[in-house]
C-alpha cells in the first residue's frame, strides 16, 4: 500500500480527495493536515463533513515547521489542496524526498516566471522547482507525470477548456487566425469554503468575473500553445463547470476530421466521455468524467464546443488522483469510476 497524506484538507477539494483515496485499493489515506492556526485543526474531518462518517475519521492536523520538515520522508505521496503562496514557500522542505508532491495549487502550473507574477502577485522564488514541474493534466500528459517528483495539478477551468481544444489544436485544426472564445460557468463551490459576500449563495445570480484578466487565462494558453480569450462566470449552483468555446477551424476542415481528432484523443480513454448531445452539468456534477460535444457550420467555419465537468472532482481531487495513478503505474481510472471500485 502507498501511503498517503493530504495538506489541506479541510477545504472541499481536501474533503473529496480525502474521499477518494479512502476507497482506493492501492493507497493508504494516514494523516491530514490543516495550518497551524486553522479553527479546524484537531477535529475529525467527518465532523465537518458528515458522509464521510465511517469513512474519513481522522483528525485534522495542524501543521507546523517541524512537521513539515518530516513530512517527505513519511509518504510515498503527499497531494496539497493549499492556496498558492502556502504551496510555493512550502514546496523546498516537502520536495527531494521519498514523497511524489501532487499540488492542486497555481504555484508550479505557470513556467514563465514574470506572468506568474502579473497574474498570482508573488514573485516566484524557486525556479528550479518550477522547471522540474510536471503539468498534470492528466489525459494528456501520461509519459512526464509518470515519472515526475512534482505534478503541477491544472485548475478546473483549464481542464475544461483544454481538454475540449486540445484535440483540435494538436491536429492542426484551427484557424491561427481567430483565438478561442472560451464562455465558462463554475459553480460557487470553486471559489472554497471560506465565507465570502461575493460567493454567498445568496448574493450570487450568474455574472462573469476576472474579465480579461484571470489567472487561468496565462495557463490555458500557454498549455495549448495558442493565444485564448477567457471569461469565467458564477453562477447560482454548488458545483460544476459549463464551457463553451467558440473557434475558427482552418479552411477545408469537415465534421469527420473533427470528429477523428476527438476519437484519436479520446476514444479508449475510461474518464472522457464523447457525447451526442450537449453536456450539462446535472450529468456528471459528483462524477469524475469529462463531457465533450461540438458543432460545425461549414459555410462559416466556425465550431462550437462544450464540455463539461465537476469543478471538484475532475477539475481538482479526482485529476489529482488519476495523475497520482499514473504515477504509481495504476489504471487512470483506479477508484474514479463505480466499475473501478466494484472491480476491487
Amino acid at each position: 500500500m502507498m501511503k498517503t497524506a493530504i495538506v489541506g484538507a479541510s477545504g472541499y477539494t481536501g474533503a473529496e480527495l480525502a474521499r477518494l483515496l479512502a476507497r482506493h485499493p492501492d493507497f493508504e489515506l494516514c494523516d491530514l493536515f490543516v495550518s497551524s492556526h486553522s479553527q479546524d485543526a484537531g477535529r475529525k474531518l467527518s465532523e465537518l463533513y458528515g458522509r464521510l462518517q465511517g469513512e474519513v475519521d481522522l483528525p485534522l492536523q495542524p501543521l507546523n515547521d517541524n512537521t513539515l520538515k518530516a513530512l517527505s520522508g513519511q509518504y510515498d505521496a503527499i497531494f496539497l489542496a493549499t492556496p498558492h503562496q502556502a504551496s510555493h514557500d512550502w514546496m523546498p522542505e516537502l520536495s527531494g524526498g521519498r514523497a511524489v508532491i501532487f499540488d492542486l495549487s497555481g504555484a508550479f502550473r505557470i513556467k514563465d516566471k514574470q506572468v506568474f507574477s502579473e497574474y498570482y502577485g508573488f514573485d516566484h522564488q524557486h525556479g528550479e522547482l518550477l522547471d522540474q514541474a510536471v503539468y498534470g493534466l492528466a489525459d494528456w500528459h501520461q509519459q512526464g507525470i509518470s515519472k515526475a517528483a512534482l505534478i503541477a495539478v491544472p485548475g478546473c477551468y483549464p481542464t475544461a477548456s483544454l481538454t475540449a481544444l486540445k484535440p483540435l489544436q494538436e491536429s492542426g485544426l484551427l484557424d491561427a487566425g481567430q483565438w478561442p472564445v472560451i464562455n465558462a460557468i463554475s459553480g460557487v463551490s470553486g471559489a472554497g469554503r471560506k465565507a465570502s459576500l461575493n460567493s454567498s449563495f445568496c448574493e450570487v445570480s450568474l455574472q462573469p468575473y476576472g474579465v480579461l484578466g484571470h489567472r487561468h487565462q496565462p495557463e490555458i494558453s500557454a498549455e495549448l500553445g495558442a493565444p485564448v480569450i477567457f471569461t469565467p462566470h458564477l453562477g447560482n449552483f454548488k458545483r460544476g463547470i459549463l464551457a463553451t468555446i467558440t473557434v475558427k477551424v482552418a479552411p477545408g476542415i469537415d465534421p469527420e476530421q473533427i470528429d477523428q481528432a476527438y476519437l484519436r484523443a479520446y476514444a479508449d480513454n475510461p474518464l472522457v466521455r464523447l457525447r451526442q448531445t450537449w453536456p450539462k452539468i446535472d450529468e456528471v456534477a459528483g462524477s469524475c468524467y469529462c463531457d465533450v460535444f461540438w458543432k460545425l457550420d461549414p459555410a462559416s467555419g466556425h465550431l462550437v464546443v462544450v464540455s463539461a465537468i465537476d469543478n471538484l472532482l475532475k477539475g481538482a481531487a479526482a485529476q489529482a488522483l488519476q495523475c497520482a495513478n499514473l504515477r504509481f503505474d495504476f489504471q487512470p481510472q483506479t477508484a474514479l469510476t463505480e466499475e473501478s471500485v466494484c472491480n476491487h
